[in-house]
């Protein structure tokens, strides 16, 4: 085929483009639109809304004892790092492992759950999936607790680590104490808006998966900001180790790590997500 047989009738102002290779690559090049990310999203929270609970609540088991290991490799990067100012910079490196684990594993991680089961709700707004909605949280919550809890506890009572490396997993737990409950509150809201946000930018991600997961979430721990799962493997040892009571964490961490993960993720992407595209089209 020559040149002139492999023109293609374009309308006026399209470009230079003028061939069916060329206009190939530069489809192949585009970005996905907003609405195919929505329905990929939706489409995933579909199927997870109607997944047995039992299935729900071992892949939830799975994915807090695998935020585990982001307490643990910034323990003991920490514990192999002099203490000076640009420490934070490479320990903080740590706090990512456990959520790519978890995400490219997919595994079930509540703060994740914030985005995908709630699209098919805004779509379809009615009590039956609300109450799919609320029994997926409740069991993903509690499986992702449970397995936190376990890994702490294994952490916590066995010598898996030298002194040096426990004394600086007790330091990291504790450096999320001490701010007031508004504080965390807004901390958890940027986490849940963070790691919502996250998901939102996978389905469009193809190669780049796995960096993404690592920019979204070191920002996450380089800021200080609550994630309600990996921050209570850490608060979790504080517990097993009698640093802190079961009060403290309730009160402190718990409650306004939780609230503020769900807005994060709530209203500052899945409401604002889903009214681009479905707003756009009424």
């Amino acid at each position: 085929m020559n040149k002139k047989q492999a023109k293609v009738d374009l309308p006026s102002g399209e470009g230079t483009i003028s061939t069916r290779v060329e206009k190939k690559q530069v489809e192949e090049r585009l970005a996905i639109g907003a609405n195919v990310v929505y329905e990929t999203i939706r489409r995933e929270g579909e199927e997870e809304l109607h997944r047995p609970a039992e299935a729900l609540a071992w892949s939830a088991l799975a994915a807090g004892l695998s935020m585990g290991f982001s307490f643990m490799a910034e323990g003991l990067l920490t514990a192999r790092l002099p203490d000076l100012p640009w420490r934070p910079l490479i320990t903080r490196a740590g706090y990512c492992v456990g959520f790519l684990i978890v995400i490219l594993g997919r595994q079930q991680l509540f703060t994740e759950n914030t985005l995908t089961v709630v699209l098919p709700l805004l779509l379809r707004k009615d009590l039956p999936t609300l109450l799919r909605m609320l029994r997926l949280w409740a069991v993903v919550l509690g499986g992702n607790l449970v397995g936190t809890f376990l890994f702490a506890l294994c952490v916590g009572k066995i010598n898996l680590f030298d002194a040096q490396t426990q004394q600086s997993l007790t330091e990291i737990g504790a450096a999320h104490l001490g701010a007031s409950f508004g504080t965390v509150l807004v901390r958890a809201i940027f986490a849940g808006w963070l790691i919502a946000l996250m998901v939102w930018l996978l389905p469009g991600a193809e190669s780049a998966r796995v960096s993404i997961v690592i920019i979204v979430t070191y920002l996450i721990g380089i800021s200080g900001f609550n994630h309600i799962i990996a921050g209570s493997t850490t608060m979790f040892f504080l517990i097993v180790t009698k640093f802190i009571s079961w009060r403290t964490y309730v009160m402190q961490f718990f409650f306004p790590t939780l609230l503020g993960n769900v807005i994060g993720g709530l209203s500052l992407v899945a409401a604002l997500g889903h009214a681009q595209v479905v707003g756009g089209k009424e």
